[in-house]
């Protein structure tokens, strides 16, 4: 069996959340997507669930962070090319976003980082193949 990751992040107002990650082109299973949350594509076995607050209140009894001010993870999706970090970061600013971190090239890694609506923190990256060759 192939694990699948479920990354699950509070968000204040979902239609604007989901609105806000379809214009960086993700897509949404409807099958999971309901007034309470939605569950967004990252890749074949990747995903973010979005949970409206009060929803995701039913799975902790620990207050919920303020992304806006206080750092709870750093999303880091993987892209092909330095052009497609540029594209997917451009594409967060232009929709809402803040940009959080400059673009920051270390010669085999690429890297550039967003805030979402919620304060959320995405890296997005590049790394040569090279680098992770280990052989």
């Amino acid at each position: 069996m192939t694990t699948q990751m479920f990354v699950n992040l509070p968000v204040r107002d979902l239609d604007k959340s989901i609105a806000f990650f379809t214009k960086l082109g993700f897509l949404f299973d409807p099958q999971f997507t309901d007034e309470n949350a939605t569950c967004m594509i990252i890749g074949e076995n990747s995903f973010v669930m979005l949970l409206v607050e009060n929803f995701f209140k039913t799975f902790t009894h620990k207050q919920i962070a303020d992304a806006q001010k206080t750092s709870e993870v750093i999303v880091a999706l993987s892209m092909d090319s330095k052009e497609q970090v540029n594209v997917m970061v451009q594409k967060a600013l232009e929709a809402g976003g803040v940009n959080y971190k400059e673009p920051d090239d270390q010669d085999v890694m690429y890297g550039w980082g967003f805030q979402d609506l919620d304060g959320h923190l995405w890296e997005v990256i590049y790394m040569e193949p090279s680098a992770m060759d280990q052989s």
